[in-house]
């Protein structure tokens, strides 16, 4: 329903027996939120936006001033299909705005959507895709998560060992029904773990996606008994999951990742400007004290660096051909915003392209095994989320980018957040209360 108008939407809903439509957006940390209208209210609800308080989103707004409203953009309506046949349900992605109309600085979706802007009016086109990573866990007899892997499977294996192919196909299909087009699906190398792909689009939708991809696996797996985990490390001695997030960009039709990529031309000043703002971006694309678990672990990348093919690199040229040219960046995990994340890298690159910064040489070396970096003058991504916020608490580029007053709001958060485990008696059980059972 791309181009639906307000009148399209209220004749699908009436022809497809749609009684209650969602109204989603997420919080300023990713957290998926949404309120629900009944079909009958949805005319009222188009014109004039949904309130609702703002003050009890974490992030957003203060007691004494707390409305906000939703507004749909009506271009995402989408049913969904695990919900009841007979009295449907509908969900629009919406932005978030202030009574009055003016932009709200906590709404991520409308925060990228400008950076994108800015690179068309360089006349450039971004495309993004994600690599989500996953854990599969059982259930108790009362329905509640344990830290138990559904199988012990690892990298692409097959049944038995892989206990995990008829749900994967349930969720590939229902993406498929739903409009998101899957690519690779496959088991991932920790017990349990799997990992999905879908192809790329521009980078709004693939954030949509992204959102809405988190919610079918949610509802797949929950009907399936299990429970998914998007925690960046669920387990110690498993592998972590991340968030690849591949990006091309294009100038008039041309994909200008593919064949060599010159370090003074537009693809390599985009990588410049991402490996150089890599370490003030981890706090987004990073957002969880169990984050910086996963890094320097089984194809987690440790150092600023970048190559082609090469796993162990932040940045990787994948080998490909035609549209499928790209560069990988390996650090963000499924716990980050993806609005926010992906915008700030979107930024990071504009800023490399704006500032003609150079890239550097590859490092064509095996950054897994600690005597291949010896002796490289190599920066690190931060090891813990404290330091990724003093990073980025001082960072020009960010307070350049960042939409006014967001910085101060997510930093709070997240020193909360590390003050909380830091107090904590048992982490580890702070953790599975307050992440695990969550994200």
């Amino acid at each position: 329903m791309s181009d639906s108008s307000r009148q399209d939407i209220l004749e699908f809903v009436e022809e497809n027996d749609v009684k209650f439509v969602r109204f989603a957006f997420c919080d300023i940390f990713g957290t998926q939120k949404n309120i629900a209208v009944l079909a009958s209210q949805l005319p009222q609800a188009l014109d004039e936006g949904v309130s609702f308080d703002g003050s009890s989103i974490p992030g957003f707004m203060h007691v004494e001033e707390s409305d906000l409203l939703l507004r749909p953009d009506l271009s995402t309506a989408i049913i969904l299909p695990w919900r009841p046949a007979e009295g449907r349900v509908m969900q629009f992605f919406c932005d978030v705005v202030r009574p009055d109309g003016q932009p709200f600085g906590g709404n991520c979706r409308g925060f990228l959507r400008e950076i994108t802007q800015r690179f068309k009016q360089l006349g450039l086109r971004c495309n993004v895709g994600a690599e989500c990573e996953f854990y599969l866990f059982e259930t108790d007899a009362y329905g509640r998560p344990t830290r138990v892997p559904m199988d012990r499977g690892g990298y692409f294996d097959v049944a038995p060992l892989d206990a995990a192919e008829n749900l994967r196909r349930d969720i590939c299909l229902t993406m498929e029904q739903m409009g998101i087009v899957p690519q690779h699906s496959h088991h991932e190398s920790g017990h349990g773990q799997n990992e999905i792909d879908f192809c790329h689009a521009n980078a709004l939708k693939t954030a949509d996606n992204v959102m809405l991809f988190k919610q079918i696996v949610r509802a797949m797996a929950t009907r399936s008994g299990l429970y998914a985990s998007f925690l960046p490390k669920p387990l110690a001695d498993q592998a972590g999951s991340g968030l690849h997030v591949n990006i091309s960009l294009y100038r008039e039709g041309q994909n200008l990742f593919e064949g060599n990529i010159q370090s003074d031309g537009a693809a390599g000043r985009f990588m410049a400007g991402v490996l150089a703002h890599s370490r003030e971006l981890a706090v987004f694309t990073n957002p969880l004290p169990n984050s910086y678990l996963r890094f320097g672990c089984h194809e987690a990348p440790r150092y600023v660096s970048w190559s082609r093919q090469n796993r162990s690199q932040l940045v990787r040229i994948p080998m490909a051909h035609g549209d499928s040219c790209r560069m990988e960046l390996r650090s963000p995990d499924p716990a980050c915003n993806p609005y926010l994340a992906f915008g700030l890298i979107l930024a990071a690159g504009l800023d490399g392209i704006e500032k003609r910064m150079s890239l550097p040489e590859p490092v064509n070396k095996n950054l897994f095994d600690p005597a291949a970096a010896e002796g490289l003058s190599l920066e690190t991504l931060p090891e813990t989320l404290e330091e990724a916020v003093q990073i980025a608490q001082d960072s020009d580029f960010l307070a350049r980018f960042l939409p006014s007053g967001l910085d101060t709001r997510y930093f709070r958060e997240a020193q909360r957040r590390c003050e909380a485990l830091r107090n904590a008696a048992d982490p580890a059980e702070f953790e599975r209360l307050h992440y695990f059972n969550a994200i």
